[in-house]
């Protein structure tokens, strides 16, 4: 159901004034290179010894676009999965190969959704390549990215905001046990399926086997999300989108590149008069610019954020499990429905134009990239049923751009 942005928040007394508060200071004097960059992803998950192929699919809507490649909406032409919508997306492996950190953010995202299986966490269906190409079989996530959503409807209650932040602190507590650490969380890759429960994609800058005191220190992601220690290179922490979702915008920007690292390092914060005392409460300790003295980045991680009151209502159990109603669950026409998303791509033609690549190199850029779904095994174990098997190698629902 949409929630009325007007509405009166309880407690809040609307003549209070916006409260500056002082996060502290992070030095970022280290000078930074123009070739600084963000990095690239890429993602995957499951396929088997069935072999996978672009004629499994037929290409029905252009979902997204850019600079290594595209989204297409896809129907699974037989079985398994036959008749179900997919989300596509194909990678040019002559862009990748060219970085050789892009073909390691490939293989990493390809490896994480393999092992990754939670309910706010996209999923991987199959994973192939070509000569020139790789492609992820993604679900279809029809609700659009959560950004659409704060675009259309402006900064969120807090108990809409609450309902969000809480399936993204257990989905990125599952990351976090299995050692990985998600370093782009931002709304653009947060997305929303068609009942209005979230779905986090976008894996190409996360890091793997990462435990206890490590840090990572890839300046990567999206300045204005990101924490001032990686923008000096000094370790890698978590990051959250709330003040974003309460304000309708981040809590630290700037003109340029420059001018939001120092707002990012040194800005002070500004927490507006109607956010309530336990919101406001846990965006200073979220946004706290020691990474010691952070909520989360203790050896209890998301835990404290779970126990924080302004969760107090959230009974995390039955979220985990779906069995609360979401606050605004997309109204579509159709299955097929793509009007979430930006027409500026689903109006362009649904092509997967062909990549030619001389390079042998290219060929087997992936050894490992095909990958089966072992839901899919239930599928074939079944003697009623004639199923070829898939073979696997390697594997988004997202491109992002690199600076």
């Amino acid at each position: 159901m949409d929630m009325d942005i007007d509405m009166e928040i309880e407690g809040v007394d609307e003549r209070e004034q916006d409260e500056i508060v002082d996060c502290g200071n992070y030095e970022c004097d280290v000078p930074m290179k123009e070739g600084d960059t963000h990095e690239t992803e890429v993602n995957q998950k499951l396929i088997s010894n069935y072999k996978a192929s672009v004629q499994d699919f037929a290409l029905l809507k252009t979902l997204g676009k850019g600079g290594y490649g595209k989204v297409i909406l896809v129907r699974k032409r037989n079985d398994p999965d036959k008749g179900k919508l997919f989300a596509m997306k194909s990678l040019k492996k002559a862009t990748i190969v060219t970085n050789q950190k892009d073909t390691v953010h490939t293989k990493a995202e390809r490896n994480i959704l393999e092992q990754v299986t939670h309910p706010f966490i996209v999923e991987l269906r199959y994973a192939f390549q070509t000569n020139g190409k790789l492609y992820l079989i993604l679900e279809y996530c029809q609700g659009g990215e959560l950004f659409m959503l704060m675009e259309r409807q402006g900064n969120f209650l807090e108990p809409m905001a609450k309902f969000y932040l809480a399936q993204i602190t257990l989905a990125l507590g599952h990351l976090h046990s299995l050692g990985i650490v998600y370093r782009d969380l931002k709304p653009e890759n947060i997305l929303l399926d068609k009942t209005g429960n979230i779905k986090i994609t976008d894996f190409g800058l996360c890091k793997e086997s990462v435990f206890d005191e490590d840090t990572t220190n890839t300046f990567c992601g999206t300045i204005e999300y990101m924490a001032p220690e990686v923008i000096i290179r000094r370790g890698h922490n978590r990051s959250v989108v709330m003040y974003d979702m309460l304000n309708g915008g981040p809590p630290f920007t700037g003109r340029d590149r420059n001018e939001a690292k120092k707002a990012v390092c040194r800005g002070k914060l500004k927490l507006k008069s109607y956010f309530t005392m336990n919101a406001r409460d846990l965006m200073k300790g979220l946004l706290n610019r020691q990474p010691a003295n952070r909520l989360g980045a203790g050896p209890n991680d998301y835990l404290d954020i779970k126990a924080h009151p302004w969760f107090a209502e959230i009974d995390f159990a039955k979220l985990l499990t779906r069995a609360l109603e979401p606050p605004y669950v997309p109204q579509l026409r159709s299955e097929d429905d793509t009007q979430l998303f930006d027409e500026l791509f689903t109006r362009e033609p649904a092509l997967d134009s062909p990549s030619q690549s001389g390079f042998q190199a290219l060929k087997n850029l992936l050894l490992y990239f095909h990958f089966r779904n072992p839901s899919l095994d239930a599928i074939e174990h079944d003697p009623c049923r004639r199923v070829c098997r898939l073979h696997i190698h390697s594997p988004v629902y997202h491109d992002r751009v690199v600076e």
